[in-house]
């Protein structure tokens, strides 16, 4: 089995496109594969030159290394697509992790595959799925949303749009935002959610720790180290809801209908614009009718 692997990473190498997955922080979680790649690589493609120097120096690369960013990602791939069509070997890399989620290079992946050249990914390291592995939460699903909105109000609109989502969460977040971030996921979600924090994954310093939503601001007040480096936070999903509850959205959304139409036009239009059940929709629409007779009667 050791034989095969070795023989495997050292399979030949032919003229492609190769998305590299690098180490997150600890050197020593590189592949044998991911090594080859590299060394055999006449260009690397990176995200910043000077982070993938380092990384360079210490396997000992040789490769020239071209630097592939958000903001010249179209332009760079037409030089990465004429050196593969030229039968030389180009590697895809980011400042960490696995390139092209939720940092630069789907599109140099895209133009690459449109213009006709290989396209080989070599799985490794990724944030999102080690911390997921640790991060101890138990649903059957997730969702990966990146980095959330640098403003508190983008930020809180995109944490509602996924709330009800029936998965857990994963964002990535940076220091400077940690606080307003864990913030407004307290405000915008269920307390008794359950939030992982992931903090510097693979690094001396990491830490790892599950609590509940409603707790996780307190906890990164109480040491200001939890505050530092970099973050992969994961909520849990939300708690499952009976079949007759309404969300708040599906209550505004009948309320609204109400004061236009009848009840079952009301409860039928509520049921096709949010999803809810008609008959959990009704039965509430009947509620605020009752109610709102019994206000009418108080005050005559």
């Amino acid at each position: 089995m050791v034989a095969d692997a070795l023989a495997s990473s050292t399979q030949k190498i032919t003229p492609a496109l190769y998305v590299v997955a690098t180490p997150i922080g600890n050197l020593g979680d590189i592949t044998m594969r991911a090594m080859s790649v590299l060394r055999a690589a006449d260009i690397i493609a990176c995200e910043d030159t000077r982070h993938t120097a380092r990384l360079a120096s210490h396997f000992g690369l040789a490769a020239q290394m071209v630097a592939v960013h958000q903001h010249n990602e179209r332009e760079s791939a037409q030089r990465l697509i004429d050196a593969v069509s030229a039968g030389k070997v180009v590697a895809l890399v980011s400042d960490a992790g696995t390139p092209a989620v939720s940092d630069p290079g789907a599109r140099v992946v895209r133009v690459c595959q449109e213009a006709g050249c290989a396209v080989v990914p070599l799985p490794g390291p990724s944030a999102v799925v080690t911390a997921l592995s640790a991060s101890g939460l138990l649903d059957d699903h997730f969702v990966f949303v990146g980095f959330l909105p640098n403003k508190q109000a983008a930020r809180r609109a995109a944490i509602r749009a996924w709330a009800n989502v029936p998965a857990a969460l994963v964002f990535y977040e940076s220091p400077h935002r940690i606080v307003d971030a864990v913030a407004d996921l307290a405000v915008e979600l269920e307390p008794t959610r359950e939030l992982v924090i992931a903090r510097e994954i693979t690094k001396t310093f990491e830490q790892i720790v599950r609590l509940p939503l409603a707790q996780a601001a307190d906890w990164l007040a109480a040491d200001d180290n939890r505050q530092r480096g970099e973050f992969v936070l994961l909520v849990s999903a939300p708690p499952e809801r009976a079949a007759d509850d309404l969300d708040a959205h599906a209550e505004k959304v009948l309320g609204l209908l109400l004061s236009e139409l009848p009840l079952k036009s009301a409860s039928r239009l509520a049921s096709e614009i949010t999803g809810a059940s008609r008959n959990a929709l009704y039965a509430r629409a009947l509620q605020i009718k009752a109610t709102k007779q019994d206000d009418e009667a108080d005050e005559s």
